[in-house]
């Protein structure tokens, strides 16, 4: 079932947000130290205004648990997001770690920011169901556009962004690595 996070939703959902973003949950942590990085990210969870709030988060929920996640969120509204993980960021680490969180998404954008399914349930559509309800937040909320950014590597989830109708848009460095951006209009 297709359901809004909780704040109490949090630590189950964080392996699996863990698994999706990869080294960027040390950016947005400011920290390499992967306990404070699983306090700081779900609290952020937990609370609103930020790209990780649950608010910003739709589930699969099964057998009383949670199969998938998937975190979204308007472009136009990235920046305002951002500014309390980098207020954050600068007190707690310096200026140089709130520099280093850089725009995943542009303006008119409804961006997709994080997708996984557990293991335990993958190839069961979870992914598909997750990313239709992401594209009729993106319809509800007046995007002219959706957009993603997928590991330069990851063949098969590029596969099925383009499956989906997603194009590539160029090349974005975040935390390191080399993402591919992909849009699809709405």
């Amino acid at each position: 079932m297709i359901d809004q996070a909780k704040p109490q939703d949090a630590d189950i959902i964080m392996p699996l947000m863990l698994s999706a973003i990869d080294s960027i949950a040390y950016t947005l942590s400011g920290t390499r130290d992967d306990a404070e990085t699983w306090r700081i990210l779900a609290e952020a969870i937990r609370q609103e205004g930020n790209r990780l709030s649950y608010r910003n988060i739709i589930v699969d929920r099964r057998d009383g648990g949670i199969a998938g996640v998937l975190i979204c969120y308007a472009g136009d509204e990235a920046e305002r997001l951002d500014h309390p993980i980098r207020e954050r960021l600068a007190r707690d680490y310096g200026p140089e770690a709130a520099k280093a969180l850089v725009p995943e998404c542009q303006p008119g954008d409804f961006y997709l920011d994080a997708v996984a399914v557990d293991e335990r349930y993958q190839g069961q559509g979870i992914a598909k169901a997750l990313i239709s309800a992401f594209e009729q937040r993106g319809i509800e909320a007046g995007c002219a556009r959706l957009s993603l950014i997928v590991e330069q590597y990851n063949d098969r989830a590029r596969a099925l962004y383009k499956k989906l109708g997603f194009r590539e848009d160029g090349l974005l460095d975040v935390s390191g690595g080399s993402y591919t951006r992909m849009i699809k209009l709405i």
